[in-house]
């Protein structure tokens, strides 16, 4: 019984950080759907930048 309990509670804990993960992906996934493009493009563009990524 000890062994089914523990891994009870191991199932328990870890279903708050991919609830939390599916919560963040969702709000992104919302917010990404009604920001105006430029805005979103400006944001990705300035990000590149301060990565030192190349974009152009």
């Amino acid at each position: 019984m000890t062994t089914q309990t523990a891994a009870l509670s191991a199932t328990k804990s870890n279903l708050l950080p991919i609830a939390l993960a599916a919560l963040m992906g969702i709000a992104v996934m919302f917010v990404a759907g009604h920001i105006q493009a430029n805005a979103l493009h400006d944001a990705a563009h300035d990000v590149r930048h301060a990565t030192g990524f190349p974009c152009h």
